[in-house]
């Protein structure tokens, strides 16, 4: 049993090296068990906005469906104007929350990412042979975020177009820009300029949204400080540590 004891107490200054196979274990385990952690907070934050979207397209469906309806029964005369703008107030503020809860968990996932790489950094310090097995990054900065997001290919805007974000963005600032034109027909009653002010102020939100989206992003980068950076230094104030 005595090959098992913990050995001397180690500081937070102590050389990976200066570690019993004990205390080696157990900081392993300690790690593994944070890594699973994130794994599941970062899956049932995902799950949870992949439902939020679901939910959100399937009332921009119906709501349409709904105005398509009224629009029949009523012969879009009477009070189907103001009908159709209460329908298309209600999406527009449902997707402005559910677009805001998209970035949101944008950054969130990309703090996931950070802390995990993080790890990886960690279980090098343990045992630096196992670098070579690891295909995600393992360095906590920017790179090996984008490492681990797209391991084996180079990022590009194709990925950014594709994804739910922005999905979410282009429903988003259709309806906004139903929206406006309908107010502006109710209003001024030209269709020339019903059609103008909504592609206008569809165009601008979209391009607010996005800017909004990139700055929560880099805020997150900027906030970070990395211990392990992807030029293989190891930003600490004494030798790598745990």
């Amino acid at each position: 049993m005595t090959a098992d004891a913990p050995g001397p107490d180690s500081s937070p200054s102590d050389d990976a090296t200066r570690l019993t196979d004990a205390q080696k274990s157990l900081r392993a385990q300690m790690l593994a068990t944070e890594h699973w952690s994130l794994l599941a907070s970062r899956s049932t934050t995902q799950s949870e906005v992949l439902t939020r979207i679901a939910i959100f397209l399937t009332l921009v469906s119906a709501g349409l469906v709904t105005l398509g309806v009224l629009g029949n029964a009523t012969e879009f005369r009477g009070w189907f104007g103001v009908a159709a703008l209460g329908v298309l107030f209600l999406l527009v503020l449902l997707g402005v929350i559910t677009q805001l809860r998209v970035f949101n968990t944008a950054t969130e996932d990309l703090a996931y990412v950070l802390a995990m790489n993080r790890l990886r950094g960690a279980y090098l310090d343990l045992d630096p042979g196992l670098e070579r097995y690891f295909i995600m990054g393992v360095t906590d900065d920017e790179a090996g975020a984008v490492k681990t997001y797209y391991p084996f290919a180079v990022r590009d805007r194709s990925q950014v177009f594709a994804s739910s974000m922005m999905l979410m963005l282009v429903v988003n600032t259709a309806l906004v820009g139903l929206f406006v034109g309908a107010l502006t027909y109710a209003i001024a009653g030209s269709v020339g300029w019903s059609i103008a002010l909504g592609v206008v102020i569809a165009i601008a939100v979209f391009a607010l949204w996005m800017s909004w989206g990139y700055r929560g992003y880099r805020h997150v980068l900027r906030a970070h400080v990395p211990l392990r950076r992807g030029d293989g230094e190891a930003r600490r104030s004494g030798p790598p540590t745990l």
